[in-house]
């Protein structure tokens, strides 16, 4: 069987194969992302990971990251997630993906997102809470007034991050399953 053409788009009948997990700092995209890549049986990768050292030096030091510095990780980040929806495996990817120019840079055909809403308070209560991480409370700020929140779509679902774990993990398998 030939695989599907690139140009298509999910409403014409191409699957997820990459699940983007969204959100600023603290919002849970690494937790849930994993526990779904799990349940799901699909590989999970952290956007972290993919951060040039100079960026994560400068995130280490609170010093939230500018665009230019973002767009050389974005642009592996999109690589990586055409990669998968061409030859997997279907992918769970945690992040940010803060700027609605950033998500439209990732989600291709056979790309679906999941944007974690969750209150300013909570995010900072949550990052003061953890330990050592690539982004800290001290980024919160830059992250939230970088952040725009995206709309439901085809492609976006936003979530209620503050629901019960199992309420989040739910809803965001399913994004996976909606073409």
């Amino acid at each position: 069987m030939m695989p599907k053409s690139s140009a298509e788009t999910p409403r014409e009948g191409r699957s997820v194969r990459v699940l983007i997990v969204a959100g600023p700092a603290g919002a849970g995209k690494t937790t849930v992302g994993r526990a779904a890549a799990a349940r799901l049986g699909w590989a999970f990768v952290d956007a972290d990971d993919y951060h040039a050292a100079d960026s994560l030096r400068k995130m280490a030091r609170g010093e939230g990251l500018t665009d230019a510095d973002r767009a050389p990780w974005l642009a592996r980040l999109a690589a990586l997630v055409c990669e998968r929806v061409r030859a997997g495996p279907p992918t769970v990817l945690a992040c940010s993906a803060l700027k609605q120019r950033y998500r439209e840079q990732l989600l291709t055909p056979g790309a679906s997102l999941v944007w974690l809403s969750v209150p300013a308070d909570v995010l900072r209560q949550r990052l003061t809470g953890r330990g050592e991480h690539v982004a800290g409370a001290d980024l919160l700020a830059s992250q939230l007034s970088d952040a725009e929140p995206p709309v439901s779509s085809c492609a976006v679902h936003v979530v209620d991050g503050q629901q019960p774990f199992e309420s989040v993990l739910r809803q965001v398998q399913a994004a996976a399953r909606t073409p």
